[in-house]
């Protein structure tokens, strides 16, 4: 199944869809305004925009992690109030081929909604194509999304916790290699990473000039995972994990699920272990 868009492709469904929804997701992690604002100054024809902590998450807790997944029904009401229902095509964009519209892309698929596609190279891309831009803000009709949730997509830390001594999953890890390692540790008050997980980061399933590798490409850089197997995936706070994500369903992989808190959530019960 296709879930990256070309910006041809997409210029293409504006002059002939009118069940589409764009949604900008820009964000940084280090200025949590500079989506939003990046969005009111300028964005794609017809585009939405939704917030990874606002929207996308729910506020830190004890537990959960630093962006634990926002509580359902708000977010499907946020979803039915930007025009999507079950019959909307979905196409969600970062500034350029980022973990943020993944995350929104798993969210969608978690909840049952297949029609959503990642755009290539982003806001960046639709720019460099000489393609409009605006700041006008859509008004779109409101509907009623009704989720069917894919209760197999997320796990538990406790789940994690028993994967920790059965082995019976792989569990991989998205951060950059030297966080994987615990050589560097620049958001969490611990550094290393859960017992038994394997490093994949994230940005390995772009080319060097930043974009999505292709399906072959993909295929050999996960070769040593076997299919069968089911997968849980990790990162930081279950965002940067969701491109991997995506590239595993890209490459086959069906037995894969998300851990949402990661390793910012593991480290939050004092008694987890932590290897370096």
């Amino acid at each position: 199944m296709a879930y990256i868009l070309s910006v041809n492709q997409l210029k293409e469904k504006l002059q002939n869809q009118d069940k589409l929804v764009i949604v900008d997701v820009r964000f940084q992690l280090t200025d949590e305004e500079a989506g939003r604002k990046m969005y009111l100054r300028n964005h794609l024809p017809g585009a939405v925009y939704l917030d990874l902590n606002r929207d996308l998450s729910a506020k830190p807790g004890k537990h959960g992690g630093n962006h634990p997944l926002p509580e359902l029904n708000t977010f499907i009401g946020k979803l039915g109030n930007i025009g999507i229902d079950q019959d909307t095509e979905v196409v969600v964009y970062d500034q350029e081929n980022d973990m943020f519209a993944p995350r929104l892309w798993w969210f969608l698929h978690h909840l049952g909604h297949d029609k959503v596609y990642v755009l290539e190279g982003g806001y960046q891309r639709w720019v460099q194509a000489g393609y409009e831009v605006t700041d006008e803000i859509p008004k779109l009709q409101a509907k009623r999304f009704v989720p069917r949730i894919q209760d197999e997509g997320t796990v538990t830390m406790e789940e994690v916790k028993e994967n920790v001594s059965s082995q019976k999953a792989v569990l991989i890890d998205s951060r950059e290699k030297d966080r994987y390692l615990g050589i560097k540790e620049p958001l969490y008050r611990k550094a290393g990473h859960i017992p038994g997980a394997i490093h994949y980061f994230w940005k390995d399933v772009f080319t060097e000039d930043g974009k999505w590798k292709m399906v072959g490409e993909i295929e050999k850089h996960f070769q040593n995972l076997d299919k069968s197997q089911d997968i849980i995936v990790s990162c930081g706070s279950g965002v940067s994990a969701c491109p991997n994500i995506l590239a595993l369903k890209m490459a086959g992989y069906k037995n894969v699920k998300l851990y949402p808190g990661s390793f910012s959530d593991w480290i939050s019960y004092d008694e987890n272990e932590i290897e370096l």
